[in-house]
């Protein structure tokens, strides 16, 4: 069933490709996505590393959106845990109830963060990394060149400013 919004006639659908074309511009990256339930009990010597549970998948960058999204077939290969149902609001206006799994470990390049909660899209065929993995991955989206590169202002990627706190008696 194809939903459209109620304003679908009058909306604009001609991209602006911020290289030059009339395209939108599309950004794609490789990230490792894992279970990270299974990287706990490898850490707590519960379960060897044959039994971390992973995938590398090209994933649709977008800033615009919060979330990790993943489609089915990847929740299904990790195996995660589901946390609960919501609703989302899609580009086009509509809602949609989804499940929510996690949490999820994200690897670009030399980075890591630790995503909590991931949104199961059923309809896709991609994962998209939102806003809130790019931060904790502390990555940017290159429009001119259409990729995601790491901070260079952060190469050991730091990601908190902490003041020493002093104790004063009184």
């Amino acid at each position: 069933m194809t939903v459209k919004p109620a304003n679908y006639k009058y909306r604009c659908t001609e991209g602006t490709s911020l290289t030059g074309g009339k395209g939108m511009g599309y950004v794609h990256a490789e990230i490792e996505l894992t279970n990270y339930d299974d990287v706990v009990f490898k850490r707590r010597s519960w379960a060897p590393d044959a039994e971390i549970r992973h995938v590398t998948t090209r994933a649709l960058v977008d800033s615009g959106s919060w979330d990790l999204v993943l489609n089915e077939e990847i929740q299904q290969q990790l195996q995660l845990p589901l946390v609960g149902k919501e609703f989302v609001a899609l580009a086009d206006e509509t809602l949609l109830e989804v499940d929510i799994v996690g949490p999820v470990q994200v690897r670009f390049e030399d980075r890591t963060t630790l995503v909590a909660r991931a949104v199961v899209m059923p309809t896709t065929t991609e994962a998209l990394l939102g806003a809130y993995p790019m931060e904790g991955l502390d990555v940017f989206i290159d429009p001119k060149r259409e990729m995601l590169l790491v901070n260079p202002k952060s190469p050991d990627n730091p990601k908190s400013k902490i003041r020493q706190v002093v104790s004063l008696s009184i």
